[in-house]
Order: C-alpha cells, then sequence, then structure tokens
C-alpha cells in the first residue's frame, strides 16, 4: 500500500461477491401440467351448454343476477389464459427472476373458475351454498393449522392436533349438555386441548422422547378414552351428557348484506368470528411482538435464544400449550359449533389435513388458513357436484386437495421450508 503527500492511503479492494442467481423451473413445469390437463379436458372430454353460477340467496337484500357462461368457450379461453400465465413464468425464470405469488393465485383461479364451469356443465351451481360450506369444513381444519404453525414455529412437531381436536370436541359436547351454556363448553374445550398439549411438550420437551412417537400415542389415547366414555357413559345417558346446545347465528348489521362475501363472512356463529380473531393474532403475535421473535428464535435457533437469555424449553412449553387451547378451540365446531352430537372419532383426520395445510401453507398463518381453506372448498366442491350430478368422481376430488399439497411440499409452487429446530430437542450444554 503506497502513500504520497497528497493522498490517502489506498485500501485492497474486496474480491468480487458471487451474484449467481439459483433458478427453478418447477413453477414453470407445475403450471404447464396443469394447463395440459385443463387442454386434456377441453380435448376428450368435451361437455356442450351453459354453466349457471347463482350468485344470491333469496333472502339477500342485494339480489345479483345469474351468470350464465357458455362452457365450452369459457374453458377454451381458460386454458389460453393459463398457457400465456405458464409462458410468462417460463419467461421469469429464464431471466433469472422470481415467480411472482400474485401469478400463482391468478392461475389457481382461473383453473377454478374453468373447472367448475367444465364440471357444471347444464346445470346451476349454487356459489353462495358452495363458498358458505367450504367454509364451514375449514374451520376446524384453521385451528389445528395455527396450532400446528405455533407448535413448529418454537420447534415442537405437533401430531397431536388430531388428539386435540377430537378432545376438545367431546369436553365441550358434555359440559354444553350439562350446563346448557356453550360457552362453557367453549372454555372447557380449549381447558381440554390445552391438557393435551401440555402431555405432549411435557414429554417431548422435558423428557425428549421422540416428539412423532408422542404425538402419535395421544392421538391414540384420546381416541381411545373418548370411544371408550362414549360407549359406556354418553351412550345410555345421551339426553343428559350428549345433547348440546348450538351456537346462534350472529348476522352482522350491513356487512352480512354485501353481496356474495355477505352471507358466507357475516352470517356465522361465534366460533367462526372467534377464528377470524385468532387468525388476526397469531400473525401479529408471530412477526410483531417479542414473544413471536422469542418463538421463532427458539424454533430456527434455540442455541443463540439462549445466549441471549430466552429460557427456550419454557418457551416451547407455553407455546404447544397454547397451540393445544386453540387446536381445542377448533373442536368446538364439531359439536357445539354444529349442534352435533358427540361421536366416536367425529373428527375424521382433520388434524393430520392441518398439519398438512401447516406445510402447504410454508409455516405462515396466513397462508396456512388460505390452504386450509383449500381443503374445505376441495372437500365441499365434491358434496355438491354429486347434488348437481357432475360425472366427476367424488373420490377425485377429496384427492385432490392432497395431490396440490405434494406439489407444495416438493417445492413446485414455492419454497417450503420447516423452522431449522423444528423436531430436535434442546439440551443446554
Amino acid at each position: 500500500m503506497s502513500t504520497t503527500a497528497d493522498q490517502r492511503p489506498i485500501a485492497p479492494q474486496p474480491a468480487a461477491l458471487d451474484t449467481t442467481t439459483v433458478t427453478s423451473w418447477k413453477a414453470p413445469i407445475a403450471l404447464g401440467v396443469f394447463t395440459l390437463l385443463g387442454l386434456a379436458l377441453a380435448v376428450f372430454a368435451p361437455r356442450p351448454g351453459d354453466t349457471t353460477y347463482r350468485l344470491s340467496l333469496a333472502r339477500d337484500v342485494i339480489q345479483l343476477p345469474e351468470l350464465v357462461v357458455p362452457t365450452m368457450p369459457a374453458l377454451w379461453s381458460v386454458i389460453v389464459l393459463l398457457a400465456l400465465a405458464t409462458a410468462y413464468s417460463a419467461y421469469l425464470v429464464s431471466r433469472k427472476r422470481r415467480v411472482p405469488l400474485w401469478l400463482i393465485v391468478v392461475f389457481a383461479l382461473l383453473a377454478v373458475f374453468g373447472f367448475l364451469t367444465w364440471a357444471g356443465a347444464g346445470a346451476s351451481l349454487p356459489m353462495i351454498g358452495l363458498l358458505f360450506g367450504s367454509l364451514s369444513l375449514a374451520v376446524p381444519l384453521i385451528f389445528g393449522s395455527l396450532a400446528g404453525v405455533i407448535g413448529e414455529r418454537s420447534g415442537v412437531v405437533n401430531i397431536a392436533i388430531e388428539g386435540q381436536l377430537l378432545a376438545g370436541a367431546f369436553t365441550a359436547a358434555v359440559v354444553a349438555s350439562v350446563t346448557g351454556q356453550p360457552l362453557l363448553g367453549l372454555v372447557a374445550a380449549m381447558v381440554a386441548g390445552m391438557l393435551v398439549g401440555m402431555v405432549l411438550a411435557a414429554f417431548a420437551i422435558k423428557y425428549f422422547v421422540d416428539q412423532i412417537i408422542v404425538g402419535v400415542v395421544l392421538n391414540v389415547l384420546v381416541v381411545g378414552l373418548t370411544s371408550f366414555f362414549f360407549s359406556q357413559v354418553l351412550a345410555p345417558n345421551a339426553a343428559i351428557l350428549n345433547t348440546p346446545p348450538r351456537f346462534d347465528r350472529l348476522p352482522i348489521p350491513i356487512l352480512s348484506e354485501i353481496p356474495i362475501i355477505g352471507p358466507v363472512l357475516f352470517r356465522q356463529t361465534l366460533v367462526v368470528y372467534l377464528m377470524y380473531i385468532a387468525v388476526a393474532l397469531v400473525w401479529f403475535g408471530l412477526f410483531k411482538t417479542r414473544w413471536g421473535l422469542r418463538t421463532r428464535a427458539v424454533g430456527e435457533h434455540p442455541q443463540a435464544a439462549d445466549t441471549v437469555g430466552i429460557n427456550v424449553n419454557r418457551t416451547r412449553f407455553w407455546n404447544v400449550a397454547l397451540a393445544g387451547a386453540i387446536a381445542g378451540l377448533g373442536g368446538t365446531f364439531f359439536t357445539i359449533g354444529s349442534g352435533i352430537a358427540f361421536n366416536r372419532e367425529m373428527t375424521a383426520g382433520a388434524g393430520f389435513i392441518a398439519l398438512a395445510a401447516v406445510i402447504f401453507g410454508q409455516w405462515d398463518p396466513i397462508k396456512a388458513t388460505l390452504a386450509a381453506l383449500l381443503f374445505g372448498f376441495a372437500s365441499n366442491l365434491q358434496n355438491t357436484l354429486s347434488v348437481i350430478g357432475s360425472p366427476v368422481p367424488s373420490e377425485f376430488m377429496l384427492m385432490l386437495p392432497y395431490v396440490v399439497t405434494i406439489f407444495a411440499v416438493a417445492g413446485f409452487v414455492g419454497k417450503s421450508r420447516a423452522p431449522a429446530a423444528d423436531g430436535k430437542p434442546y439440551i443446554k450444554s
């Protein structure tokens, strides 16, 4: 390094940074596959006629006219738009740019519209009923996915969501039946879910038992206990112990009269409104508060969190307990949320579907909620299509969300990475 009278020392220049951008063709390939599937429907299974979309209920203040769509012209138009979206995504990747999320969302909406138009040819689709039923079926999945997000963000895999939902449904039915107060049943369900979560946390965090094994065992335990009590206690005393009251629907003034979204979102029960609040609070808490920062810290790098004074295991324990309470609240939808008596194994695997929504949603509460809504939509769509006599097999519709989840986990619709310390017990050195 040399200097002169009027020059400052010349510092050595740093080596050039490697700015190579890694691109993936997974998204364009996935979009291309779905575009080809739509093309196959149009070529090999054309359906003449018109598809009618009913956009209002008879009691709605604002009545929207029915939307009549010519089936095949609409399907071919959608295919062209899907092809353009696929080509644009391929262009972006060829220029080493990311495929934006909005493009994938628009592609998905177009694909759903095209499929509905094809499947409903010659029939009338009740869109309010379809969307309302989809939201209803998604409610326990959303609560379960929020529980999964909180648990895994703090480093604990919550396989016991199924058991927490079932415990919440059972406890809510019994307490609400005995007291006649669905609110007390709701609180009891949260306590039951929290207790299951605490058992999971105790074994997984304190005794370092494999989290997957503990979760599976808890699911089997809750199924066994609730089935035993149902057959030995509830069934012989159904009039007293298993006739839960139902939460009344609470239409929100003005908002409930908004066309389409009003009847779907704002003519709901207390459980659904609590779901809206829970989604907002979990998102805000995780990303905007000190609690969320600590939760994400112990899930990503517990050693670093420990060095700055965060009690890793205590943080994980109470987060898993909180997740259990949220899942237990979701279990109330099966009984007092719908006015249905408890029955053995009535959750029917909803906890595992919620886990799939967590992965599909990339461990983000908003994205996991959207994934759960997709599952609810696909489940309710098969009911609607069977009513209108569509030729689509119901088994295909039930399979569709899982196929989409496989695409998501494989990274075709975006990078899916769990928190770095997820499922790993923390032993303080």
